[in-house]
């Protein structure tokens, strides 16, 4: 192979691995935009009184998850799990016997 072909080969890689490269820096930035629709990640465990607060009759009630969980400093899923009553499950209890 001749120098000339040489140069070109790489030239070609070059401009083949630069572009590559910006794809793959494309993905991780859509990644982690995709990572962060869904709020914060919490910056603490979640007690009574929050899950008081995001639920029925708090002040959080009509809030929607995320600006719950920002305002709150909590995570999305801790806000999501509490309102469809995965978690605090006592507190669920506690509203419906208050609502009687």
């Amino acid at each position: 192979m001749k120098t000339s072909e040489l140069v070109a080969k790489v030239l070609e890689l070059e401009k083949l691995h630069l572009e590559s490269a910006a794809r793959i820096l494309a993905l991780e930035e859509n990644a982690k935009k995709l990572a962060d629709r869904r709020g914060p990640k919490s910056d603490r465990e979640m007690t009574d009184d929050d899950a008081r607060k995001i639920m029925v009759g708090g002040e959080f009630e009509s809030t929607s998850h995320k600006d719950a969980a920002e305002k709150l400093g909590l995570s999305y899923a801790q806000v999501y799990s509490c309102r469809k009553g995965f978690t605090f499950k006592h507190i669920h209890k506690e509203l419906q016997t208050a609502k009687k």
